[in-house]
């Protein structure tokens, strides 16, 4: 997956299918699948770029699943794969399907995305303000402090029509009223956690906590060999849930 073409591997016959990543590739891509009729479709988390190719996929009726890219190094660097192109990328996340058999879950609906895209945004600048309050601190005079001082005010007022942005979002849907209302009786959570949870979490509510802790990478696996073996750890997951990053 990249801003202008796709690339994808079948397994076990290895065919391979290079396409633009726009609406003729994309009609080209679900053609050529539909043919092929296969048992799932791994599509790798990349920034926003799957969005698009995972819609177009899940609406053409075809079994898609979108696959946390940090599980494909994981499982790139155990097989060794360490040459890194396109196309060689597209033969890893086939193989990494196969072998793990990820479930394929609904997507979410159009509103959701909005507002996971609002939370998002929201996200990056509270890490842009951080940046730059650091920056301020460490200012070596008073020019470059007065510099960062007015940027963090324009972060500041970004950062609160994004709140009320979210807000507004929420307020809108009588389901997302109820769930945060819910989320925000567990003390610690706030408006901040609740709205990300409901966008980036919308198995919330459906799936239960074994499945959903499994999800999210927060459910305990015990490892079979080694010198660890019997210990128990937390990780894996194929949703980068915010709480983790």
């Amino acid at each position: 997956m990249s801003k202008r073409a796709l690339d994808v591997h079948v397994l076990p016959e290895g065919e391979a299918l290079h396409v633009p990543r726009d609406s003729k590739g994309l009609d080209e891509l679900v053609s050529w699948l539909r043919a092929r009729q296969p048992r799932i479709i791994a599509v790798e988390a990349t920034g926003g770029f799957e969005r698009v190719v995972a819609v177009e996929l899940d609406a053409a009726g075809l079994p898609v699943a979108v696959v946390n890219p940090a599980r494909i190094r994981d499982f790139a660097s155990a097989v060794g794969a360490r040459a890194k192109t396109d196309r060689i990328d597209a033969a890893v996340i086939a193989r990494f399907a196969e072998a793990t058999q990820p479930v394929v879950r609904p997507l979410p609906d159009e509103r959701t995305r909005e507002l996971a895209d609002l939370v998002t945004r929201r996200r990056q600048i509270v890490e842009m303000l951080g940046a730059e309050r650091a920056r301020e601190r460490r200012a070596p005079n008073r020019r470059v402090a007065r510099s960062c001082q007015r940027l963090i005010k324009a972060l500041e007022r970004e950062l609160a029509d994004a709140d009320n942005e979210i807000d507004g979002a929420l307020r809108a849907s009588a389901e997302w009223r109820a769930k945060q209302e819910l989320l925000q009786s567990v003390p610690g959570v706030g408006p901040a956690v609740s709205s990300t949870l409901i966008a980036e979490l919308p198995e919330l509510g459906n799936l239960d906590r074994r499945s959903i802790a499994a999800l999210c990478g927060l459910a305990p696996w015990t490892r079979q060999s080694g010198q660890w073996r019997g210990k128990s750890f937390i990780g894996g997951g194929d949703r980068a849930c915010s709480w983790r990053r």
